[in-house]
């Protein structure tokens, strides 16, 4: 294994609500050829509290990349990530959309709001697998991430 180009630990928020996606990628991450650790949170509320380090989440780490779906539980993704980026202290965090939707409003609004990559989730097991692995590959290995 080996650590960030900064030889620290790589920190992901998950936002998803799904638990079955969740434990897909956690698998898929686990023989990561990065050092990583994977929070995962399964609102959109709470995914703004963690980011603001509010309440429970007083003590998270701010990650380097998040993943986020856009049908989420209490506020929607697209809502988190209008504010993410809109947020000076966090718009810089990369974030991926990891979701079912492949509606092209969907994709147009994402970029619109400067998301760093959209990516449909596809049924299929083992290509839901490779995509994280591509994620992981590109964002984990590639992509110098901007400091914290």
């Amino acid at each position: 294994m080996k650590a960030s180009t900064s030889g620290s630990l790589i920190e992901i928020l998950m936002v998803e609500d799904n638990p079955a996606d969740v434990r897909l990628t956690r698998e898929a991450f686990k023989d990561a050829k990065v050092l990583n650790k994977m929070s995962v949170v399964g609102d959109g509320e709470a995914a703004l509290a963690f980011l603001r380090r509010q309440g429970r989440y007083a003590d998270a780490p701010r990650p380097d990349l998040i993943l986020l779906d856009l049908n989420l539980p209490k506020k929607d993704g697209r809502e988190v990530l209008e504010e993410i980026k809109s947020d000076p202290d966090l718009k810089r965090i990369p974030v991926v959309v990891l979701t079912t939707s492949e509606d092209q409003r969907d994709v147009l609004k994402a970029y619109d709001m400067h998301v760093n990559a959209y990516i449909t989730k596809p049924v299929n097991l083992d290509q839901f697998m490779k995509i994280v692995e591509a994620v992981e590959n590109f964002w984990l290995s590639v992509v110098k991430l901007p400091p914290k």
